[in-house]
């Protein structure tokens, strides 16, 4: 499996959603410097994140129920310390 996470909220996520989804591929990236002041910028440096992953979980799921999956196995991070997260969530052989 291949993973990148380089931030301790980084690797929460990537923690979360290994267990959760078994990714063959998982990236989360943190973008809160791009939205520094911006809304829902507390200040920690971790509020903003993207995901890339890809997951046999997601075979046979629309785009919708792709990141209900991911958002599910992140509830408590999206109620509490991620202010916004953008989600790539693709099949195997998904383009």
């Amino acid at each position: 499996m291949d993973i990148t996470a380089t931030d301790p909220l980084d690797r929460i996520i990537a923690d979360r959603l290994t267990q959760a989804l078994a990714p063959s591929h998982l990236s989360v990236s943190n973008d809160s410097a791009q939205h520094r002041g911006h809304m829902g910028d507390d200040g920690t440096g971790e509020t903003h994140f993207s995901v890339d992953i890809v997951a046999d979980a997601f075979a046979g799921q629309s785009r919708v129920a792709r990141q209900r999956l991911v958002n599910h196995a992140l509830a408590d991070l999206l109620a509490t310390r991620i202010h916004a997260l953008a989600i790539r969530a693709r099949a195997p052989g998904d383009a």
